[in-house]
């Protein structure tokens, strides 16, 4: 099948990649040249494990085109995917401009029947939204009705985990598919059936419903995911109050299958392109209908708080003020095999840490480009702070002459370190750790002084530490 993506993020990638990788003819578009240019230059805009690969295979197959050419987009593919940004709007909703601006695109251009799917993530209602758009194009070129000039627009979510996202896509536990009970609905399914045909040929993973269910579901997800992780953060606080171990504390609860263990890791606060968004924008849906969403906002608001634990366990060892201390920070991104900084935590420790005099030297094995990038924005207005700020060239390089070690980003390389070297190299051997890589007993032994999430705080054995 000939298949149009629209947009070359995330999503848009990987879906474009992936379709081409199991036999469709997948045409690329972006209007930004640079991305454009980076991905026709053989690269890729974005760190996204197997991604590379996947798309170099591809395009010297034939099966995959990057272009900035709209109107020839339009006209390739029957089934035209918007994978575009949603990023929130001043007061927490979706801004749909993008994905609005790509449907009057199809509308400006298409001749014969199109199927029209939204892949970003958008609001209860955006499907609709869409087929106005079109139909205000087509109406504008004298085709509004015209049998050549059908469409359908489809909701197909996306559920893809950044830094697993080709696995995801590749082996879905769930194909999401909305659509309408019409003709054009009826012809828009078989489109849709024969796409994803590959996989589901030992059992059937699509699940078809009308269109807002589908939009509802991929909202409902996120906001499940998000309060999984807010709750255990916040039991892992009370743990930390009460001298319970939240580490104990999780698999006693993970064991119970009505529960499991998946997104209840105690840690400094989710972040990334999808959870903090689609959390403010179900609430904001919300309150456009009469309704607040308690729970929802809960979670937000305990994410909010989750970003200052690590801050507020630096300053109880080491005195609200900072200045003079020199703090290593390891991990940048939200999360490992990402270099997304989009609401990472990191962002708000180091800012905080700044803020109080102290001087960080950070290191992510993949987002420091990016890293930089970021903080240059965000500390612009304080240039003397965002002076205090360098990027170390190794994790080892971060740690010389520093203070204390502060973990934001659980990499594999951070979960066993040299503790021998790390101790030689710290001006004293402290460490912070966000993401609970290590055990607290352990690191006593060692004689470091360790500080986790909802874990108890145990003396080392050289106390002088």
């Amino acid at each position: 099948m000939k298949i149009t993506i629209v947009g070359t993020g995330y999503v848009g990638l990987v879906t474009g990649a992936c379709l081409a990788e199991i036999g469709h003819d997948v045409f690329c578009l972006d209007v930004d040249p640079r991305k454009i240019e980076i991905l026709n230059g053989g690269g890729v805009p974005i760190h996204e494990p197997g991604l590379l690969e996947l798309i170099a295979r591809n395009r010297a197959a034939g099966r995959i085109t990057f272009s900035t050419d709209v109107e020839a987009s339009v006209e390739h593919g029957d089934v035209q995917f918007i994978a575009v940004g949603t990023p929130p709007d001043e007061d927490g909703s979706a801004d749909l401009q993008y994905v609005l601006e790509a449907a009057r695109s199809i509308g400006r251009y298409m001749n014969g029947f199109k199927v029209i799917v939204d892949k970003s993530t958008v609001p209860v209602g955006t499907a609709q939204r869409v087929q106005g758009v079109v139909a205000e194009e087509l109406a504008k070129r004298g085709l509004a009705g015209s049998e050549a000039h059908r469409l359908s627009v489809v909701s197909n979510p996306e559920f893809l985990k950044e830094g697993a996202a080709v696995d995801d896509f590749m082996r879905p536990d769930r194909i999401i598919i909305g659509l309408d009970e019409d003709e054009n609905g009826n012809a828009a399914r078989e489109k849709m059936k024969r796409l994803y045909a590959p996989f589901n040929r030992n059992h059937e993973r699509t699940i078809y419903m009308d269109v807002r269910s589908a939009e509802f579901t991929k909202y409902a997800a996120n906001a499940m995911l998000a309060t999984r992780i807010s709750f255990m953060n916040e039991m892992a606080n009370l743990a930390d109050r009460v001298g319970a171990d939240i580490e104990s504390v999780r698999r006693g609860i993970g064991s119970d299958p009505r529960i499991g263990y998946h997104f209840l890791y105690a840690g400094c606060g989710y972040g990334g392109s999808c959870f903090p968004k689609d959390v403010q924008a179900l609430i904001r849906t919300a309150a456009e209908s009469g309704q607040n969403l308690r729970v929802l906002e809960a979670v937000e608001e305990v994410n909010h708080g989750q970003k200052e634990v690590l801050v507020k366990k630096i300053v109880g060892a080491c005195g609200e003020d900072l200045g003079g201390k020199r703090f290593a920070v390891w991990g940048l991104a939200f999360k490992p095999n990402t270099d997304d900084m989009r609401e990472a935590p990191s962002r708000r420790l180091i800012a905080d840490l700044l803020a109080r005099g102290a001087t960080v030297v950070a290191w992510d094995p993949v987002a420091a480009e990016e890293a930089r990038r970021v903080f240059a924005l965000d500390l612009a207005h304080v240039p003397e702070q965002h002076a205090r700020l360098t990027f170390a060239s190794s994790q080892d390089d971060a740690l010389t002459g520093a203070d204390a070690l502060v973990i934001v980003t659980e990499w594999t390389a951070f979960k066993a370190p040299d503790f021998a070297h790390l101790k030689k190299v710290l001006k004293a051997p402290r460490i912070f750790d966000g993401r609970n890589l290590y055990e607290p007993d352990a690191m006593a032994e060692l004689g470091i002084d360790y500080h986790s999430i909802g874990r108890p705080h145990v003396t080392p054995a050289n106390s002088a530490a």
